[in-house]
C-alpha cells in the first residue's frame, strides 16, 4: 500500500512540475521594477478611493509609458511606470489629487535591474551547489548501500521541485492577478531552499541511521519506516510555520503579502518533497520504486 501511494505521489510531483514549467514558459514571470527598472509610487486616499478605471483615465495624458494601477488595502493605490523624472513624478501626484498622500516613491534604472537579475540567479545557483556538495559529503559513509551522489542528486531534484512549484504559481498569478517577483520574493525563495533542505536532511539522516541499524531489511522498507518516523516532526514544524505566515499574509500589511505567499507555497512544496519526492528518488536510483 505504501509503495503504491509513493508511486502515485511521485508521478503527481512530476505532473505538478510539468504544469509549473508550462506556466513559466507560457506566461513568464512578471518581474517587478527591482529587476526591470522603472518607478513605483504608492499613495493612500484620505476618503473613498477612485476605481482603477477612473485613476487610469485621470492619468492617461501623463508621459509615463505603460502605467499599471493596483489597489492596496481599503484606500491605497500602487502605480508602476517606466523610469520617470521628478517633474513627471510631481505631475502624477498633482493629478491624483490633494486627498492622495504619497507613502513611497522608488526609481530603479535598467542597468541596476539587469545586475540584480544576474546576481539573483548566481545566488540561487550557488546556494543549490553548496547544498548538493554538503549532502554528498555528509552521507558518504553509506556508499556500500547507496552512493553519495544518489543523496545529492535527490536533494538537487527536490530543490528544483521546491522552487519550480511556487514560481509556477507566481507566473500564473502574475498573468491574471498582476503578482510581481520582487527582491523580497527572491529572499523568500532563497529561504525556502534552506528550509526545505533542512527538512530533507532530517529525513535522509533517519534513512541513514536505519540503513545501519536495520541491516537485514530491504531498502524500500528502510525508506518506508524512516518516512513514518519523521512524518509528525516534518508536518508539525511546517504547520506551525505556516500558521505564522498566514497571520503575516492576512494581517501584516500589503508589502509583506508576496513575501509571505512565496514562503507558504515553498514550505508546502518542500514538506511534500521531503516526505515523498526526495525519498522516492532514492528508490528510483536503486530501481526499487518502479521495479522492472
Amino acid at each position: 500500500m505504501f509503495s503504491k501511494a509513493q508511486r502515485a505521489l511521485f508521478v503527481l510531483s512530476f505532473l505538478a512540475m510539468g504544469a509549473s514549467a508550462f506556466a513559466l514558459g507560457f506566461f513568464g514571470l512578471n518581474l517587478g521594477i527591482d529587476f526591470t527598472g522603472g518607478s513605483l509610487l504608492e499613495a493612500e486616499y484620505a476618503r473613498e478611493r477612485p476605481s482603477t478605471e477612473e485613476i487610469q483615465e485621470t492619468l492617461k495624458d501623463i508621459d509615463s509609458g505603460s502605467l499599471s494601477v493596483q489597489h492596496m488595502g481599503e484606500r491605497g493605490v500602487l502605480l508602476r511606470t517606466r523610469n520617470i523624472p521628478e517633474d513627471v513624478h510631481q505631475q502624477l501626484l498633482s493629478l491624483l489629487g490633494e486627498e492622495a498622500q504619497e507613502l513611497r516613491f522608488e526609481s530603479i534604472g535598467p542597468v541596476i535591474g539587469k545586475e540584480l537579475r544576474e546576481k539573483t540567479l548566481l545566488l540561487v545557483v550557488l546556494a543549490i551547489a553548496v547544498v548538493v556538495l554538503y549532502i554528498a559529503f555528509a552521507f558518504r559513509r553509506t556508499a556500500e548501500r547507496i552512493r553519495p551522489w544518489h543523496w545529492s542528486s535527490a536533494a538537487l531534484a527536490a530543490s528544483v521541485h521546491d522552487m519550480l512549484l511556487p514560481l509556477g504559481v507566481f507566473a500564473f498569478l502574475g498573468e491574471y492577478a498582476g503578482l510581481q517577483v520582487t527582491i523580497p520574493v527572491v529572499v523568500a525563495l532563497l529561504t525556502v531552499i534552506g528550509y526545505s533542505i533542512n527538512d530533507k536532511v532530517v529525513v535522509f539522516d533517519r534513512i541513514r541511521e536505519n540503513i545501519f541499524t536495520r541491516a537485514g531489511f530491504d531498502f524500500r522498507d528502510v525508506v518506508k519506516r524512516s518516512v513514518q518516523q519523521t512524518w509528525f516532526r516534518s508536518l508539525g514544524t511546517s504547520l506551525t510555520t505556516l500558521a505564522v505566515l498566514f497571520s503575516i499574509y492576512f494581517f501584516g500589511g500589503t508589502t509583506l503579502k508576496d513575501f509571505a505567499l512565496m514562503l507558504m507555497l515553498g514550505i508546502i512544496a518542500g514538506t511534500f518533497s521531503s516526505l515523498f519526492f526526495a525519498p522516492s528518488l532514492l528508490l528510483v536510483w536503486r530501481k526499487e520504486l518502479f521495479p522492472l
